[in-house]
């Protein structure tokens, strides 16, 4: 029975994991897949001016470091941390320790591409359209079985022309009144097609893969270690189809010259040091922790101790991204830029159930994926020694949609004042002696499933069978203790909040394809017997 259990949420699950993350197999980046890839070329990044700029003067350059299915328990930070808390992050933990550590903080989706338009935007998904990630009718119908929309398929748009619209603001876009120089690395999710191309959304350069993953080795290299999850349908698809290979602007591909996580930490170091006379906007999204697992051998040989081959595999990789990022750290600190750069550290959204491992988004329930805590609370560290004291906190939720109106209001530019703009400026209040809370509620859509979060109160609901989760979360942080029966007048305002929200959003630029049934609580290859809770993502 359990293995009929488990092969039957096989089926559910890779519809939705397959459409919600691995679309870029499909045709509208088919050029990041099918396309040659060249030998390792070495990139020159463009250089600033040679005279310095006074140290301290002018606006602050901005380093964005956003990691890719990061789970809350995978620092060490709040005391946890993968491999039982022996893989210490203290590069990572040190962005929170020397500047400010908000809490409560929020991704803009559940999944990759949408929390990504979210941080580039300052606006919820759903108010531009970007509310489910791009696929194939073909390759769907294939994998969503029963669940498989085939009147959405009929005239389903072509898959390149899928992405964030290039009339969005961006942040790098309105950064250009400053005079900044923007810079793009790793992972970009938002678009293949000419006007959606990092390099026509606002960035002067660009380093890395069009789409939402790339292999950080080949396979076959001495120096990397594989761990492939048999169980998991998404990751055996994955190995064969996935490329390693990156891009420079709208270059050929060619292949890095080592493991992605060091390249792009290496490629980083060189573009501050180019810009270091200029103020500059680094956005650097790593691949890693995502799928497929593989870390250096250096790293995985490090860890002796962890006896689970995939989760040293796991931890191997984190070792490695918390090393990259304190390289960066120190390349701001040798150009003499520490004081006057802003560090934002965050994830797209939690871990992945799909992985195996069952505690990295510990304490939170869910995954990546769902709209549980797990799967939306996120770490959120900003660091600016000119402006925020070393180990500073604030506890109001803030969200990716803030990013953006930070990151203007702390350089002057003035937002767009010609479409709504739903993140706000959260240093302005962080800082604040008296720390006012922000009065606002937070919102996420996926076709049907519908999350608010306001004052501490959280409403999950599925229109699809009309399940409600009502939590308590100043009381109950861990979602374990459903109140829709208990408390009816607070599910009937929460409702109406949700739906006030849901009403100012617009129809999604193209229609889902699938509506798919995700464990909440467990990962694919530990489901029980027993009944068990589950979410409907459509997408």
């Amino acid at each position: 029975m359990k293995k009929v259990l488990i092969s039957l949420v096989g089926v559910m699950v890779i519809g939705g994991f397959l459409l919600s993350q691995y679309w870029y197999y499909l045709p509208g980046i088919l050029s990041d897949i099918v396309s040659p890839i060249g030998e390792n070329q070495p990139v020159t990044w463009e250089p600033g001016p040679t005279e310095p700029r006074a140290e301290g003067s002018g606006p602050p350059n901005v380093v964005l470091i956003v990691v890719d299915d990061l789970g809350f328990n995978d620092i060490t930070y709040y005391g946890g941390g993968i491999g039982g808390g022996s893989v210490p992050t203290p590069q990572i933990d040190s962005i929170a320790a020397q500047g400010i550590h908000f809490t409560n903080g929020y991704t803009g989706n559940g999944t990759c591409a949408p929390s990504r338009a979210a941080l580039l935007t300052g606006r919820y998904p759903t108010r531009v359209g970007f509310e489910f990630t791009p696929a194939s009718p073909q390759f769907m119908r294939m994998v969503a079985g029963d669940s498989f929309k085939a009147e959405n398929a009929a005239n389903y748009p072509e898959p390149s022309s899928l992405g964030l619209p290039g009339t969005e603001r961006t942040l790098p876009e309105l950064l250009k009144e400053k005079g900044y120089h923007s810079i793009a690395l790793g992972k970009w999710h938002l678009g293949g097609d000419e006007g959606m191309l990092p390099n026509d959304q606002g960035f002067d350069e660009f380093l890395g893969f069009l789409a939402g993953g790339a292999k950080f080795m080949e396979e076959s290299d001495p120096d990397v270690v594989n761990s492939k999850q048999d169980f998991d349908p998404i990751d055996r698809f994955l190995w064969p189809n996935l490329k390693y290979g990156v891009r420079y602007n709208k270059g050929n591909r060619f292949k890095p010259d080592s493991h992605v996580t060091d390249y792009l930490s290496r490629e980083a170091i060189k573009a501050i040091a180019a810009n270091r006379n200029r103020p500059f906007f680094m956005y650097l999204a790593y691949n890693a922790p995502h799928t497929p697992l593989q870390s250096e051998k250096k790293d995985y040989e490090a860890l002796s101790h962890i006896t689970d081959h995939t989760e040293r595999t796991y931890a191997g990789m984190i070792r490695g991204l918390d090393r990259g990022i304190g390289q960066v750290l120190a390349s701001l600190e040798e150009n003499g830029l520490t004081d006057n750069t802003i560090v934002i550290f965050t994830s797209d959204n939690g871990g992945a159930g799909y992985v195996g491992l069952p505690d990295l988004n510990k304490p939170y329930r869910g995954w990546k994926i769902t709209l549980f805590e797990g799967g939306i609370h996120t770490p959120y560290f900003i660091k600016w020694p000119a402006r925020i004291a070393a180990g500073s906190q604030y506890g109001s939720p803030v969200a990716h949609i803030d990013i953006f109106s930070t990151v203007l209001a702390a350089v002057g530019v003035t937002p767009p004042d010609d479409r709504i703009i739903d993140g706000m400026d959260i240093l302005k209040v962080a800082l604040d002696p008296e720390q006012p809370s922000l009065d606002r509620p937070l919102f996420w859509r996926s076709g049907g499933y519908k999350v608010v979060q306001q004052d501490g109160w959280k409403l999950q609901l599925l229109e699809q069978n009309g399940k409600t989760w009502l939590f308590d979360l100043n009381k109950d942080p861990t979602e374990q203790r459903n109140l829709s029966a208990s408390n009816p007048e607070k599910l009937a305002e929460l409702r109406k909040v949700l739906y006030s929200l849901d009403d100012q959003m617009v129809e999604p630029l193209w229609p889902s394809l699938a509506e798919s049934e995700i464990p909440i609580d467990y990962t694919i290859d530990r489901i029980p017997d027993a009944e068990y809770e589950t979410i409907i993502w459509e997408n």
